[in-house]
């Protein structure tokens, strides 16, 4: 009887050395700053966070998908209190998880990734310093409802085609750094509103247009958030510091951000490796309906009625409306995406 054939694990040690780093620094920081009491109180968005965590890693929904709208609408918290939380915890989170997808050598789409980060670096300081100080605490919580009930729409009607997308489509079209770019632009200004977006946005061009594995679509939606939570974050907090009047960071942001943070460092990498080991349809399934909930939620918390109900359904239908735009684009109905597809069915109609 032979032996069974070893396998080739990925070395992972770049992996642990981050979270050696960040468990010695955070227990440093909690320790000699006395904050076990504040950690020990803030109990209940550590628990809560232990469910984020998993859905950063496993989805292409950050940890701030759950934060925001436990944090705002549970707690009755300000918009803004909820997207700072949401890009400081998801630079604990989504940086452990993408850290470990780096580690692991699990696929990434770098041709769309790229640009996006590049668009990110501008777009998301943009945001945070011209756009996000200035958006009403309501229209905040609106957004956000509408970018993933439209979301979770998304899924529940595509699921089964979504899930199905084998393997990754190669081409080098001539609209992938355009189209990354804009991702991180717009992405970037969306995440300094709410604390999340950009992931949603890269993860539907790669499922939608290029019909990508999600196998690689969610790794690549995890690093884009990973680091637009960093960039968002560092901007708000120096920001802060120039002008407090204008932008502010609440103290119960860092007083969550420490009871949570032990949790994410591990929660999100958990859900990057179930992710690949269970079928992902379970995860999407709930993940979706828990967006739609969270925005009917908003509707009847927020006791929206008149132009701020029919503009929010308006949202919805537009967002949706851009999905299946994408959706018949990438079916190869228009020769924006296809590329080398074109040239290739040229070529043979020459012969």
């Amino acid at each position: 009887m032979g032996l069974s054939p070893v396998r080739n694990w990925p070395p992972i040690w770049p992996f642990l050395i981050w979270l050696a780093a960040f468990y010695a620094t955070w227990l440093t920081l909690v320790t000699m700053g006395g904050y076990w009491p504040t950690v020990i109180a803030h109990w209940p968005i550590a628990l809560t966070m232990s469910l984020g965590s998993y859905v950063a890693g496993s989805t292409p929904m950050g940890g701030g998908t759950v934060a925001f709208p436990v944090l705002v609408l549970m707690f009755d918290l300000p918009g803004s209190l909820g997207r700072n939380f949401g890009l400081a915890i998801q630079s604990i989170g989504m940086t452990s998880a993408s850290i470990y997808i780096l580690s692991t050598h699990s696929p990434v789409d770098w041709r769309l990734l790229r640009p996006a980060l590049l668009g990110a670096l501008v777009g998301t300081p943009l945001g945070a310093a011209f756009v996000a100080p200035y958006v009403p605490d309501l229209w905040i919580k609106l957004i956000f409802g509408v970018i993933w009930a439209s979301f979770g729409i998304l899924h529940l009607v595509k699921l089964r085609e979504l899930t199905s997308n084998q393997g990754n489509d190669t081409h080098a079209s001539p609209y992938d750094f355009s189209i990354g770019t804009a991702i991180g632009l717009t992405g970037g200004v969306v995440a300094s509103i709410t604390g999340v977006g950009i992931d949603m946005m890269i993860y539907a061009a790669l499922v939608l247009l290029y019909r990508a594995d999600l196998k690689t679509a969610i790794p690549t939606s995890v690093i884009l958030m990973a680091f637009a939570s960093l960039v968002g974050i560092g901007t708000n907090f120096a920001l802060s510091k120039v002008r407090p009047d204008i932008y502010a960071i609440d103290p119960q942001v860092f007083f969550n951000w420490l009871a949570a943070a032990p949790i994410v460092a591990l929660g999100a990498p958990f859900g990057a490796i179930v992710v690949n080991l269970i079928s992902r349809t379970p995860t999407l399934i709930v993940v979706s309906l828990l967006c739609i909930g969270q925005f009917v939620w908003t509707l009847i918390h927020e006791q929206v009625t008149g132009l701020a109900l029919i503009g929010s359904l308006v949202g919805v239908l537009l967002f949706n409306a851009m999905f299946h735009g994408l959706y018949h684009l990438g079916k190869g109905e228009s020769p924006f995406v296809i590329g080398d597809t074109v040239e290739l069915a040229n070529d043979e109609a020459d012969r």
